[in-house]
Order: structure tokens, then C-alpha cells, then sequence
């Protein structure tokens, strides 16, 4: 076989595409919930899932009840000790006008939003808590996300037992909004001197929340989506003709947003163990398809929409880590969806400026279609082994 100038440099282009997001991996968010019963005083939470401490998070199996029950109390003491240093170097926590402080977490095992933990398959968590009293005076509570790591950081604030509708998700370097707290502390009158304050009953939350999550969805596909980003490719790969392609990219929208939606409010609810090795089985299919079945034909979309809803049910886990309150749901949940499509417009648009220059279908087939879908196939057939033998 010989091996031509363009195909190298198709498959130079595919290689330094993918290797650069070889170690992006998402790593589970840090949420840090505040709670202020209207009494004078606050407790402030943080989650942190033991797989932030593996090299490789998006793959790290969870920490599950049968596998924490034979730790010993040094190592459980050692996880506490790691989640309260993660905790230090990734969030920023500042009272006004006190400033800048840095709570002291006691760190405990529990399941996911501090509930008890539970059944055989309910991952573990460590959850950190601190009370405190607030003093009269303090004006607005803000936190940042450390820059330099790669974590995401979720301001949550819940008032009086109603969460707040306005929520932040805070890449590192970016900072919170300001809550304000002149309602909540005992004989407060004093204003934020920079004008940031935002009260907790503010209309604007929606717009907020559904740009906030419109980033995540997008950073889910791109870059840290990579079995997203495969299947996405599969799709491309078949056919460079504008109407296969808007009818398979519309077809796996519709069939996403469906399960999506109906698992984001609990109608459908499948464990991550069966449906990520669908998925990674959905990658290897369709490309597969586009070596031995390379017309396009309406079978394709039956294939797409089955494969669109399995997708769907990913995304819906990863939005449910980001744990929507009910009153952001609908913003949350429509901005999430747009990100994520705008994801997959990003990577159609990529992988056509990489190859439009190839115009020859021959050519286009022979030295992009069967080498890439070959990679993409065996990169599918890959995860679905690990997914499925994997610990």
C-alpha cells in the first residue's frame, strides 16, 4: 500500500487534533452550597468525589460501598486530608467587606448532596461542612475558582430552604457573583462598597443560569467530550453532502434532547454502566457503517436517533452532576442542550475545514473516510471492552 503525501497529512492533522485533548478529561465539579436559614447564621458545604484524585478521573471507576468498607481509618484519614488540600489550592471564599478567609472543612463520607450512604451502586463522596455565625455588618458572599486547575466550581446558595434560582459555574479564574447578605445577618445595614450585590430574589437568574450552562454543555463536547467528538465525526465521515449531514446532525439532536430532558426531570433513569458502553458500541458502529456500508440511506437515521437517545442519557449525567435546582431547570436544562449543539457544530466545522480541500470523492474516500473511520472504530471498540470488563 502506498501511503500519499495528503493522507499523511490528513492523518497528522486527526492525530495532533485528538492527542491534544488526549489528558482533558472532565474532572468531577467541586459544588459548594451555602445554606442560610435566616437565623444569623450559615453552613457551608463542598463535595468532592474521590476520583478527582486519579490520574485519569473520567475513567476512574467511582468509589462504591463494597470497596470503601475494607479502607482502614488511616486511609480514610488520608482522603480527608487530600479533599480539604483540593479545597484550598481550587476555591477562593470572601465575606464582605471582611475579605478574603478560608473556611475549615470537616470532611465525612457520604453519597452524592450529603444524603447517607446507600445502595451497592450509590458512589461515595466526601462532603466537607463548616458553620458559622454571620456577624452584623457583613454585606455579600462571593467565591472564585482558583485559576491553574482544572476543576469547575458550582455556587449554589439556598435561602430560608428555597434554593436561590441564580447559580454559578465557574471555570478556573472566573469569580461568583456577589449574594447579598445585608437581609440575612443580624442588624446589617452597611452596602457593598463595589456595587456587585445581587440580591437573592433577583428576576435575572434565568439568563444567567442558562449561559452558565450553555458553557458546560458546549465543554462537555469540546473539548473534554471525546466519545462525543467521535461520534460526531462518524456522522461527518459518511458524507460531506449538506443534506445527509443536516439530516443525520438533526436526527441525533432530536433524539438527545428527548432523553435529555426526560431523565434531567427523572421520567427515565438508566445506570452509567449501561449506557456508556453503548455508547462507546455507537461510536465503533457508525464507523464501521462508513467503511462497509458507505451510501447513505434512511437506515442511517433509524441508527442515529436509536444511538441519539442512548447519547442523551451521557449528557443527562453529566448535567445531573451539576444538580439543577427546580427553579433554574428549564434555563439550565435549554442552555445545556444549546451548548452541547454547539459543541457538535464546532466539530463539523473543524473536521470540514481539515478536509474541503480534498475534493476528489475517490480521494476523499480513500484517504480520509476509511482511515479515519478505522480509527474511530477501533477507538470505539476499545472503550466499549474497558467500559464493560473495566473495574
Amino acid at each position: 500500500m502506498i501511503i500519499r503525501p495528503v493522507q499523511v497529512s490528513f492523518l497528522a492533522i486527526i492525530a495532533v487534533f485528538l492527542s491534544s485533548f488526549a489528558f482533558a478529561h472532565p474532572v468531577p465539579d467541586i459544588p459548594v452550597r451555602t445554606f442560610f436559614p435566616g437565623d444569623g447564621t450559615a453552613r457551608v458545604t463542598v463535595e468532592i468525589d474521590p476520583r478527582c484524585f486519579e490520574p485519569d478521573p473520567e475513567n476512574a471507576p467511582s468509589l462504591l460501598p463494597h470497596g470503601f468498607s475494607g479502607f482502614t481509618d488511616a486511609e480514610k484519614d488520608g482522603l480527608k486530608a487530600r479533599a480539604a488540600d483540593l479545597v484550598r489550592r481550587s476555591v477562593e471564599f470572601t465575606l464582605k467587606p471582611l475579605g478574603k478567609m478560608q473556611p475549615e472543612f470537616t470532611f465525612t463520607f457520604t453519597g452524592k448532596s450529603g444524603v447517607p450512604i446507600g445502595g451497592a451502586d450509590d458512589p461515595i463522596v466526601l462532603t466537607g461542612e463548616w458553620k458559622t455565625q454571620l456577624a452584623s455588618g457583613l454585606t455579600g458572599w462571593k467565591i472564585r475558582s482558583l485559576p491553574g486547575g482544572k476543576l469547575s466550581v458550582i455556587f449554589q446558595n439556598i435561602v430560608r430552604g428555597t434554593s436561590q434560582e441564580r447559580i454559578a459555574v465557574l471555570f478556573p479564574g472566573e469569580s461568583s457573583f456577589t449574594l447579598e447578605l445585608s437581609t440575612l445577618t443580624i442588624g446589617a445595614t452597611a452596602a457593598a462598597p463595589d456595587g456587585e450585590r445581587v440580591s437573592p430574589n433577583e428576576s435575572g437568574g434565568s439568563l444567567s443560569t442558562f449561559w452558565q450552562y450553555l458553557r458546560e454543555g458546549f465543554r462537555h463536547v469540546l473539548p473534554l467530550g471525546m466519545d462525543h467528538i467521535l461520534f460526531v465525526l462518524g456522522l461527518f465521515l459518511l458524507s460531506r453532502d449538506w443534506k445527509p449531514l443536516l439530516a443525520q446532525v438533526t436526527t441525533f439532536t432530536l433524539a438527545h434532547s428527548i432523553t435529555l430532558a426526560l431523565a434531567t426531570i427523572g421520567i427515565v433513569k438508566v445506570s452509567g454502566s449501561i449506557v456508556e458502553p453503548i455508547i462507546a458500541a455507537s461510536i465503533a458502529f457508525v464507523a464501521i457503517e462508513n467503511i462497509f456500508r458507505p451510501r447513505y440511506t434512511h437506515w442511517r437515521l433509524l441508527v442515529v436517533f436509536a444511538f441519539g437517545l442512548i447519547h442523551g442519557l451521557g449528557f443527562a449525567g453529566a448535567l445531573e452532576e451539576l444538580e439543577l435546582p427546580t427553579g433554574s431547570l428549564i434555563a439550565g436544562l435549554v442552555g445545556f442542550n444549546v451548548g452541547v449543539e454547539g459543541g457538535q457544530l464546532a466539530v463539523v466545522a473543524i473536521a470540514f475545514l481539515a478536509t474541503f480541500w480534498v475534493r476528489e470523492p475517490k480521494n476523499y474516500r480513500r484517504w480520509v473516510v476509511i482511515p479515519g473511520s478505522i480509527y474511530i472504530a477501533a477507538r470505539g471498540v476499545w472503550w466499549t471492552i474497558e467500559r464493560v470488563f473495566g473495574e
